[in-house]
């Protein structure tokens, strides 16, 4: 079992910055890759961004170039760092550990953090 926690968001203008932060216990954190997924109200939950064991990271295009993900394994912390906030990324954003398959769908991740609200206003 892997137990993550969510923390960091909050309310932003458009424009703005947030990092969240993802604390892990329970197994070896370095062990698995990580992705942030988000929902916005009415949709369904959607990837964001995934990092390997090895650092290698993927986004989706609509955060590319405005997120960056990052691991501390010496903390057993993942980290989501998002710039140039929009009113478009406004959701509930979740943490996940991987554990099989591709990194872009949620089906591959096992365990999953409770999230926390982010919201850019226009």
């Amino acid at each position: 079992q892997v137990q993550l926690v969510e923390s960091g968001g909050g309310l932003v203008q458009a424009g703005g910055s947030l990092r969240l932060s993802c604390a892990a216990s329970g197994r070896t954190f370095s062990n698995y890759g990580m992705g942030w997924f988000r929902q916005a109200p009415g949709k369904e939950r959607e990837f964001v961004a995934a990092i390997s064991t090895t650092g290698i990271t993927i986004y989706a295009d609509s955060v590319k170039g405005r997120f960056t993900i990052s691991r501390d394994n010496a903390k057993n912390t993942l980290y989501l760092q998002m710039n140039s906030l929009k009113p478009e990324d406004t959701a509930v954003y979740y943490c996940a550990a991987h554990t099989f398959g591709t990194f872009y769908s949620r089906g591959n991740y096992d365990y999953w953090g409770q999230g926390t609200q982010v919201t850019a206003s226009s």
